[in-house]
């Protein structure tokens, strides 16, 4: 009997010992977003970590130019985080297919988000979904309220009015009308073509019928946008050439420039560095009364490590990732990424308010290169920086863009219908 009652004694000691120690875990999160790391470590680390006291978690984000390198080779090494930040479609499918990210399918949490947001971390069929959304963003043009006012320019809702705008903001002289530059090519395609162009290929109608082989580059829907970007050249101010990214946000927020095609994304870093009123406007219609088309981007998501030691730990923060208090504590923290979950979440930031509120107005869609249709080569969304630019700078016609456009999509892409 005392054998019996020793090795019962001994059996619960070594269970609670493993307990104890399956709740401590370090948990290390891999991200492109660096500008986050305050928001991270003083907000959305320590609401987890007062819920799960047994779990540590590390926030350890890469220059997002170096993230996908930077990431593929500690994932080969070894060294990678227990979870990993996911870029939308085809970059996480292909981290999925190579065995790097863990199917979620089965994390009970997946219910708390619709189709449309998980199908940016899925595979083709939908079998599969190997990462918890996050956030989207959505496309628009920034204005300062201030210069508006100053002269007498009226928020435009046609593309008539954005260049009738444009063209007097020039004749006035105090400021350059719109600031944005082709040096990193990325924002011609990113914050120009597929900001208008939804208005021209109707959204998700047009996008997955270029898919599906139903539409081509060459038709006017896909063309005209070019032919659209072509006009904005002469109100991007001097040297716009070799105006870099940055360069584009300091001449905004400096009160320089009075519009800025952008990304919700820009919405926090704005709001420290501009000391006037900012409004957005959605992308111009091409004729009053015409359906209006977002880019409302499925844009972060994150995953667990297939080779992470701490795998109930990463699922455990991937379900509260997935819960309303997160995205609560994210909505409002990180203005201008929308929580994807759908739960609603009542937004403080009034610029924010405004994008959100676009939802309610207009149909919604992706960026029109981002699944599927860069898998090759040549890779038809970094084909698209190029031709944006192509487009801008005139040295290339519209028409041209388009076939060469489709001409390396067809050198490698056979839809199936």
């Amino acid at each position: 009997m005392k054998h019996t009652y020793l090795k019962m004694a001994l059996l619960s000691t070594a269970l609670v010992a493993s307990g104890a120690q399956a709740q401590d875990a370090a948990l290390t999160i891999e991200s492109w977003r660096n500008d986050d790391l305050a928001l991270w470590q003083d907000k959305i680390i320590p609401a987890f970590e007062a819920k799960h006291p047994g779990i540590k978690v590390q926030f350890t984000p890469t220059a997002p130019a170096d993230y996908n390198a930077v990431l593929n080779s500690k994932l080969d090494a070894g060294s990678a985080g227990d979870l990993i930040t996911c870029r939308p479609f085809d970059a996480s499918l292909a981290l999925y297919q190579a065995g790097h990210l863990t199917d979620l399918s089965d994390l009970d949490a997946m219910s708390n988000f619709s189709d449309v947001a998980k199908a940016a971390w899925q595979t083709d069929d939908g079998a599969a979904t190997f990462c918890v959304p996050m956030a989207s963003v959505i496309h628009g043009f920034i204005y300062n309220k201030d210069a508006f006012a100053e002269l007498g320019i009226e928020v435009p809702v046609t593309e008539e009015e954005f260049f009738a705008a444009l063209e007097k903001i020039k004749e006035d002289g105090s400021y350059i009308p719109m600031a944005m530059g082709t040096n990193d090519q990325w924002e011609a395609a990113t914050m120009g073509y597929n900001n208008i162009g939804p208005n021209y290929w109707k959204g998700e109608e047009g996008r997955l019928a270029l898919i599906r082989g139903e539409q081509k580059l060459t038709d006017p829907q896909w063309v005209e946008p070019y032919a659209t970007l072509s006009k904005w050249a002469p109100y991007l101010g001097d040297g716009y050439e070799a105006q870099t990214y940055p360069d584009s946000q300091n001449l905004f927020t400096l009160g320089r420039a009075a519009i800025y095609p952008a990304g919700s994304w820009e919405i926090s870093g704005f709001n420290a560095q501009a000391e006037f009123e900012m409004g957005a406007f959605k992308p111009p219609v091409k004729a009053a009364g015409d359906t209006c088309y977002i880019s409302d981007h499925t844009d972060v998501g994150i995953g667990m490590n297939a080779a992470s030691a701490n795998p109930e730990a990463a699922r455990a923060f991937l379900s509260w990732v997935a819960s309303p208090e997160f995205a609560e504590i994210f909505g409002n923290a990180l203005p201008g990424f929308f929580p994807l979950s759908d739960t609603p979440v009542e937004l403080s930031d009034p610029l924010a308010k405004e994008f959100v509120g676009w939802r309610n107005d207009c149909e919604r869609s992706i960026r029109s290169t981002y699944q599927i249709l860069s898998r090759g080569t040549p890779n038809l969304e970094n084909d698209t920086w190029g031709a944006s630019v192509a487009a801008i700078k005139g040295t290339s016609t519209p028409e041209e863009l388009g076939v060469k456009l489709q001409a390396g999509l067809d050198s490698w892409y056979k839809p199936q219908n």
